[in-house]
């Protein structure tokens, strides 16, 4: 039996091609482009097949009778039993241009090279798109009854289906796949539609919060998903039946998921937090369209939507599928189906093979260089008190990346040391003494800097003081409050003050301010130490309002409790579990490769959620923390041995993993 396929090298042609050829005798010619002809040997390998039963044919879809020159036309006459016509731009995001010579043109082309060539059936694949945005429920037999066709993808759809019932002069039949997922089995496919963009933003919950918390979602409209090995055995079975010419065949799930349902599925399948609440988006529907539209136009409210869709990944139309109002009936599809065991499968009992396939190759981050090196490489990055702790494993990182590495410290003999450590590894450190809490240090540096270097590109805020001291026993001590904020807020505000002219010439530049997780978890203890970071994070958040537009990230990191020479005399904390510095500098690491708003650990996003939402229980939850534990020996006024800790202290301890107290 001879077939003739358009879209052979697309997700469903490939593998329909593949079933056709387990047919006995089967021989499938299909159209390709020149240019492709080098690229075939991989389709000819996955097939299992050579041009003797596989072969190419050279044409263009856009072209009349695609393109096929006379002696290829001329060997095909009369010997084609089944032409497929699966080629078309199935994507939201193109434009309706392409999508009408691709669609509409294209089909109308194929069916005249078919009717030349005497094809026995044609058998157009066409889409549940082409029913446009019908409310209820649309029947196989209906077609004129499409409505809301103003997208131009449901246009050319429905469009490219009325040529082939209107003006196809050879026995017909007509496939409306519904929105096609990877293989059931594999999980394969090929690229992002559907429900494949919502996949970036359950990987983000994810990341965000442990997968048994319950969180807020969205409901909608039913989804119909199908994999394309069910749209392939499918077609294959009713393209071979006798009698059905003139028919219309929905390959779709009789039984679809609400979107809410489907989103669900995947979260579970990603071990992310599922919606327990989902909010009804046909509450929105009271709003007229054109009010809608007109909101949309605001300057604010446009540059929001299209920053928050570019992040997710998601096209702009994606939004009106919420409340897809349109269920398809199935039943004629069954009835050819009765027998078969063709059917398809529930998508929880393959859903996680779906994700694990787009996170192993789909994933957008995946095609980002999202090397260190990548982003650092030839690029002044100074980081503050680089002589230890934090800062020194952070600015090893850049100087291993191919960072021009600066960093300063007011230890001059501490700065030396580190630079000569780092001589030994081999790598170079520029190193500067300097002390943030002088104004007039701070101007000479950054005057240096950028007469030396041009100022610098990425500035990470890391230099500190902490004071772990109960206001209690500070009524005298309102120095401390002063230095601490000194260093920690005006410190690094004189820094970024004095290199934001240079990054602002050059229009990129990257803030990171290493913050504390007792900003989000309002630690006792830590009220002056806690301010000054607070201080800096909302200046930072105002700073990042105003530069949004000027190509200036700012991140700050709410960094838990970390094992440095800082919180060295505090002993208790020697018996209590904390962050290794390397394991911060990956932190930093991870605001320079993603320039994300903010960083923090899913415990300091809880303790601002439970601040928030229940603010007295959180007051207690940190006063019972502050009672637990025990005053420093300066704090007291006298020397205390550390003591064995007690059971309460050890599971607070290790539950609060990197919360100061």
């Amino acid at each position: 039996m001879n077939y003739f396929v358009t879209g052979a090298t697309g997700f469903i042609g490939k593998r329909l091609v593949a079933k056709l050829l387990s047919r006995p005798d089967a021989v499938v010619h299909f159209l390709t482009r020149a240019v492709e002809l080098p690229r075939l040997r991989q389709l000819y390998e996955y097939w299992g097949a050579d041009e003797t039963r596989v072969v190419p044919v050279v044409g263009d879809l856009t072209q009349p009778e695609l393109g096929v020159s006379t002696a290829d036309r001329d060997k095909l006459k009369g010997k084609i039993d089944h032409f497929f016509h699966l080629a078309a731009i199935y994507d939201l995001k193109a434009s309706a241009e392409d999508q009408q010579r691709a669609n509409v043109d294209g089909t109308r082309n194929t069916v005249r090279l078919a009717e030349e060539l005497g094809a026995g059936h044609f058998h157009l694949v066409s889409s549940i798109a082409a029913a446009g945005l019908f409310e209820g429920l649309f029947r196989e037999d209906m077609f004129d009854e499409a409505e809301n066709l103003e997208n131009p993808y449901f246009r050319t759809k429905h469009d490219s289906e009325g040529i082939v019932r209107k003006e196809c002069k050879i026995p017909w039949r007509i496939f409306r796949p519904a929105i096609v997922v990877g293989d059931s089995r594999t999980g394969e496919m090929d690229k992002i539609d559907g429900p494949y963009y919502f996949f970036k933003l359950i990987q983000k919950m994810r990341r965000m919060f442990p997968s048994w918390m319950p969180t807020i979602g969205i409901e909608g409209g039913r989804i119909n998903v199908v994999p394309v090995d069910f749209i392939v055995a499918a077609m294959d079975h009713i393209a071979h039946l006798e009698n059905e010419d003139g028919n219309c065949f929905h390959l779709t799930d009789p039984t679809p998921m609400r979107v809410g349902d489907l989103l669900n599925t995947f979260a579970r399948a990603a071990h992310a937090p599922e919606m327990a609440m989902r909010v009804n988006a046909a509450l929105l529907g009271f709003i007229p369209r054109s009010m809608r539209k007109a909101m949309f136009a605001l300057t604010p409210v446009r540059r929001i939507r299209n920053a928050v869709m570019k992040d997710l990944g998601l096209p702009d139309d994606i939004l009106d599928f919420i409340n897809y109002p349109t269920r398809f009936d199935c039943r004629e599809t069954q009835r050819a189906l009765k027998g078969t065991g063709i059917s398809v499968p529930p998508l929880d009992s393959y859903a996680w093979r779906l994700w694990d396939y787009w996170e192993r190759h789909l994933d957008p981050d995946l095609f980002i260089d999202q090397t260190l090196r990548g982003q650092v490489e030839g690029k002044v990055v100074l980081v503050t008190g680089g002589s230890s702790g934090i800062g020194k494993a952070t600015v090893r990182k850049m100087a291993e990346a191919g960072a021009i590495a600066v960093t300063i410290a007011r230890d001059t003999q501490a700065l030396e040391e580190t630079r000569r450590e780092f001589e030994a590894d081999g790598l170079r450190l520029i190193t500067h003494a300097v002390d943030v809490a002088d104004p007039e240090q701070c101007a000479r540096f950054v005057e240096r800097m950028t007469e030396e270097h041009g100022g610098v590109d990425i500035l990470v805020n890391n230099a500190g003081r902490s004071i772990r001291r109960g206001i209690e026993t500070s009524f005298d001590r309102f120095h401390d409050f002063e230095r601490t904020m000194e260093v920690n807020y005006f410190g690094a505000l004189r820094l970024t003050m004095g290199f934001l002219p240079g990054m602002i010439a050059k229009r990129k530049g990257h803030v990171i301010n290493i913050s504390s997780i007792g900003v989000l978890t309002n630690a006792p203890r830590f009220s002056a130490y806690v301010a000054s970071k607070a201080a800096m994070d909302a200046w930072a958040r105002c700073a990042a309002s105003e530069f949004a537009d000027r190509g200036i990230e700012f991140t700050t990191i709410n960094m838990p409790l970390v094992k440095t020479p800082m919180i060295a005399p505090t002993k208790l904390y020697d018996q209590v579990p904390t962050l290794s510095p390397d394991e911060a500098a990956d932190m930093v690491v991870e605001a320079i490769i993603h320039k994300p708003v903010r960083i923090a650990t899913r415990l300091g996003i809880f303790g601002a959620l439970l601040h928030s939402l229940t603010p007295k229980a959180a007051q207690i939850m940190m006063n019972t923390s502050f009672r637990m534990f025990p005053d420093s020996s300066a704090a007291a006024q006298k020397k205390q041995e550390p003591a064995a800790q007690t059971a309460d202290q050890i599971a607070f301890s290790q539950i609060m993993r990197g919360i100061h107290f």
